[in-house]
């Protein structure tokens, strides 16, 4: 239980013990717990603030009891799909995120995913590792489009990043509009079965919330352009599994970047590992070297704000899941 009169903040860290770098400047000003999951209940009685380092867990919700002082959440993660639970939203209590920290090396990621497949390289991996000397054409991205579903900043980054490679590239938000700075046009992602053919790249990233969750359709699947690729590095669930399956067995859709699934880590039977066309990989398209020293300084800073009574930064929309305004609340 916290017993000092300084302002209270506990940190849920890994069961590896890993700790964010540059803590003493809180430190100085408010008394800081560390804790794992098992310890979290305990460590939350008096807690005016929670940092989830361990990002991933789910521990909040089992530990809600202990939260009767809680007045600030923040998540160490662009996606707060698993802290959102009814008892949270319903609370006086503000949660901020890591919009930002992933951004550009999220865009890198769909770039590098776009590029694999236009220039055929995992096909060329596989040649050289079967010693076969086989010469093909392959096609300019320049020449291709994208729809980059989710209008966010993680998307902008990547529409902007694939208008610099001369891609033709619309979004697909919540509301359908023209004249947007990063897409020029945005459809509605209610409307995304009659949108998706338009597509040489489907790219997910919005994050998962109730009205994204299985966005990406058996229905908008079979609307893809024939020989389409689906990139998705935004949270597994968004899109049907099983119905993505089909679409990559008997088309329309010709290739797949997986970086998300439903269940994680992919179990070994999952026929996505050995498709035609899919690359897998491990929830890594944010992971950047330095990626979580910049998480603990964002942190740190919204911290000071925090203690100064100052607005917060990333401030989440519970109802909605993400963020809408950079600034909406004082300590």
């Amino acid at each position: 239980m916290h017993t000092s009169r300084r302002p209270a903040i506990t940190v849920l860290c890994p069961s590896d013990g890993d700790k964010p770098v540059g803590m003493e400047i809180i430190e100085a000003d408010a008394e800081v717990t560390y804790t794992d999951a098992a310890g979290l209940a305990d460590a939350l009685v008096g807690a005016e603030a929670l940092l989830l380092w361990d990002f991933f867990s789910d521990a909040v919700h089992d530990a809600w009891p202990s939260s009767g002082s809680l007045r600030w959440i923040h998540v160490a993660a662009a996606g707060v799909d698993k802290l959102l639970f009814p008892e949270l939203v319903d609370a006086d209590v503000v949660v901020t995120n890591a919009r930002g920290i992933f951004d550009r090396a999220m865009a890198e990621f769909v770039l590098g995913s776009i590029l694999a497949v236009a220039k055929d390289l995992h096909a060329s991996h596989d040649l050289q590792a079967a010693r076969t000397w086989h010469r093909r054409e392959t096609r300019l991205v320049s020449a291709e489009t994208a729809l980059v579903v989710g209008t966010g900043s993680i998307g902008r980054e990547t529409a902007r990043l694939l208008r610099a490679v001369g891609m033709d590239v619309r979004g697909a938000g919540r509301t359908a509009r023209s004249d947007d700075p990063d897409f020029g046009d945005i459809v509605a992602s209610a409307d995304l079965e009659a949108h998706v053919g338009w597509a040489d790249h489907v790219i997910v990233a919005a994050p998962l919330t109730p009205d994204t969750r299985g966005l990406i359709s058996k229905d908008v699947l079979a609307a893809m352009k024939p020989g389409s690729h689906l990139v998705n590095v935004g949270r597994g669930p968004i899109v049907d599994e099983t119905a993505l399956i089909a679409a990559l067995r008997d088309g329309p859709v010709a290739a797949a970047s997986l970086d998300v699934f439903e269940v994680e880590p992919l179990p070994t039977e999952s026929p996505l590992w050995a498709m035609p066309g899919v690359a897998v990989s491990a929830h890594m398209s944010g992971d950047y070297e330095g990626w979580r020293e910049a998480l603990a300084v964002q942190f740190v800073d919204n911290a000071r704000r925090w203690l100064a009574g100052e607005p917060l930064l990333n401030v989440v929309d519970k109802r909605h899941g993400f963020v809408v305004t950079d600034e909406g609340s004082r300590r």
